[in-house]
């Protein structure tokens, strides 16, 4: 949802800061892999109870994650690895983010709250997986109501107030289940569509072939008429 939105004018803002870093010696990866590092200080940073410090850092590793693309654009380099490279980074950002809210749970509610986070991240995931399959197949599975930008802010509102962290992950865990739902909704109508428009086209692929073989058969059985009728004058004439 916020993708969608703010997607275009966030890009239009960060292109100047994207030239200068590309400028300096910047690479997208270099971006991506500072984004992972300062992650990984966050999840620390929260699971020992720091929620405002795990806050200005999760803050900051969504920067590099911002920027990486803009570069790309600047040094003119974006490519499909560099592309790869930087989802299946993002997937592991998102897991060691929710397992330090899993350790911060643990030490402050107990070992069954700290399953929460890993059920959201298990849901986030699927969120992942529905996509990347549908665009294998051909097929458009953007959107939803808990997309990776939304996961972000909540999660950012529930360490700004720490007491909320709690709610706030019941409530990511319904709304990503509820994306899991829409997306799968969206991929199997999807589907239905395609089948039958496949089903169309093999029909009128099947009339195509017919009438090809329809009109061979008559040009094959008019030139066999004129070689015998050729053959019968030919014959006519010897006897004569």
């Amino acid at each position: 949802m916020f993708d969608k939105r703010f997607r275009t004018p966030i890009e239009k803002a960060v292109r100047p800061v994207g030239v200068f870093l590309r400028r300096i010696g910047m690479s997208p990866d270099h971006l991506t892999i500072l984004g992972v590092v300062i992650s990984c200080g966050a999840a620390v940073a929260i699971g020992v109870g720091a929620t405002r410090g795990g806050l200005v850092l999760v803050i900051l590793a969504a920067l590099p994650d911002m920027l990486d693309g803009a570069v790309a654009k600047a040094g003119n380099d974006a490519s499909q690895r560099g592309s790869y490279f930087d989802s299946v980074m993002d997937r592991l950002t998102d897991a060691i983010l929710m397992g330090g809210v899993a350790w911060y749970f643990g030490s402050e509610y107990g070992a069954h709250a700290a399953v929460l986070p890993f059920a959201v991240q298990s849901m986030s995931s699927l969120i992942s997986y529905q996509r990347a399959k549908a665009e294998a197949l051909g097929l458009n599975a953007k959107g939803g109501l808990m997309e990776r930008a939304e996961r972000i802010v909540l999660l950012c509102v529930g360490l700004l107030f720490d007491l909320l962290l709690l709610p706030i992950m019941w409530l990511m865990l319904a709304l990503t289940t509820l994306t899991v739902v829409q997306r799968f909704l969206m991929v199997w109508q999807q589907a239905e569509v395609s089948n039958s428009t496949q089903a169309k086209r093999d029909e009128r692929s099947r009339r195509r072939v017919q009438r090809q073989e329809r009109f061979s058969s008559r040009a094959t059985r008019r030139h066999t008429s004129r070689r015998m009728s050729a053959r019968g004058g030919r014959n006519g004439s010897i006897r004569h």
